[in-house]
């Protein structure tokens, strides 16, 4: 198997590159080539492009990161554009792997930061090794059983009989007995998604660790039925405290099987490919982390949408919803989170640090029907080398104020903010 390590927006070739190449820039096979042109193409008309077509011999990626793997055996694992240098990769892939436990608000104690780090395999052989790592945990604390009823056809009386079918038997078939019984065992909606997803890391795992737990543990579900409707057995959930151990299960169970319950975004696993929009993940990374962060008396709600930006024949049109509110001592924030690196070098009216006019625009709809025109705005960018700290505040007004502030993404915290005594002060303007 050919194994391509990228960046997100990298370019990809089918032809020879001078050099040895770098994280923008790669050579795939032609059938890898032509797959992804086809794939692209099938999720476009869904509104989700995976690559860009340049010509006929270049492709650039869009802004996913993960790993693909392609019909003909090429994996492109695409990594966060985060990191300069040339310890990038290795920062990148750890990077991604946080950002993921994070999301799926996985204990340290479960999924600590040495695993993270130390695990050196594709991110689709690390997903299956915490879902693996948390179905072994389960199955020693010992699997859920429940009673259901059965209603079946035997030569003996077991349970209550079904007088009504038993009079409908026909004549050569009156010595069996229509029974009905409580059976009590483990086929249940969790354990059923959970086999599911045992049998499918079952084919797809190659790290010997995964494949040698997977076997194991398949030994001890053995007797679980295969869920058959993975979308109702995810509703027919239960999450009272006879099940609290299964809990750290259920999003890496729902990820393998390709649900979209523990994430919004979730990833889009084709066969051993699982992608993320950068976006959806970044902002959920930010929410997480503010969440762990922020203290206590201050709320943070995501995806407020009560404000529009206009009224059209008593009809409200256009739904304002930035991405997060943050409110404390009766004093509020408005913060939208963006994907982009920043330079703080690019200090001119020309290039004006790399921002965007229509984000400025935005922010300052949310401003005025928000904030009524007075307060304090934030857009969150990650924090890299060219943008290490936030940038001098941007005057809407004298009461609407907006701040560029960075996102530490190791550190999981924003670098400077004005939200109050309890998070750093932004600078000065």
């Amino acid at each position: 198997m050919r194994h391509v390590v990228v960046r997100e927006h990298a370019r990809l070739t089918t032809g020879r590159i001078d050099g040895a190449g770098s994280l923008d820039v790669a050579s795939v096979p032609d059938s890898a080539f032509d797959w992804l042109c086809k794939e692209s193409a099938r999720l476009r008309a869904a509104g989700a492009p995976l690559v860009e077509l340049h010509d006929r011999r270049w492709l650039r990626l869009d802004n996913y990161v993960g790993v693909i793997e392609t019909p003909c055996g090429t994996r492109i694992e695409i990594l966060p554009k985060a990191f300069d240098g040339a310890d990038e990769a290795p920062r990148a892939r750890a990077l991604l792997r946080r950002m993921l436990s994070r999301c799926m608000e996985v204990k340290p104690r479960e999924s600590g930061p040495a695993s993270i780090e130390t695990f050196d395999g594709p991110l689709t052989e690390w997903v299956m090794r915490q879902f693996l790592g948390a179905l072994d945990g389960l199955v020693k604390r010992g699997l859920r059983f429940d009673y259901h009823a059965v209603r079946e056809e035997q030569p003996y009386l077991r349970g209550r009989l079904e007088v009504g079918w038993q009079l409908r038997q026909p004549a050569g078939r009156a010595h069996l007995f229509q029974v009905e019984h409580d059976v009590f065992d483990a086929d249940r909606p969790e354990n059923r998604l959970l086999r599911a997803a045992l049998d499918r890391v079952c084919r797809s795992a190659q790290h010997p660790d995964n494949w040698r737990l997977s076997r194991e543990l398949a030994t001890r579900l053995a007797e679980v039925p295969c869920s058959r409707n993975i979308a109702a057995d995810f509703r027919r959930w239960r999450d009272d405290r006879l099940l609290a151990h299964y809990r750290p299960a259920r999003p890496w169970c729902s990820l393998v099987l390709n649900e979209q319950s523990p994430l919004a975004f979730a990833g889009h696993w084709r066969g051993h490919s699982l992608l993320f929009p950068m976006e959806k993940l970044f902002e959920r990374y930010v929410e997480v982390c503010l969440r762990r962060t922020l203290p206590a008396g201050t709320t943070l709600k995501r995806t407020p949408s009560s404000r529009y930006l206009c009224g059209h024949r008593s009809e409200q049109w256009f739904q304002l919803q930035p991405d997060f509110m943050a409110q404390r001592d009766g004093r509020r924030w408005v913060l939208d989170t963006k994907w982009k690196r920043l330079d703080a070098a690019l200090d001119n009216s020309r290039e004006k640090y790399g921002l965007k006019q229509a984000d400025f625009y935005q922010l300052f709809a949310y401003g005025h029907h928000y904030l009524q025109g007075a307060g304090e705005l934030l857009l969150v960018y990650p924090k890299t080398a060219s943008l290490p700290q936030s940038l001098p505040a941007f005057d809407y007004s004298d009461t609407l104020r907006l701040w560029v502030v960075p996102f530490d993404l190791e550190q999981g915290r924003l670098e400077s903010a004005p939200v109050g005594e309890a998070w750093p002060a932004a600078p000065a303007a």
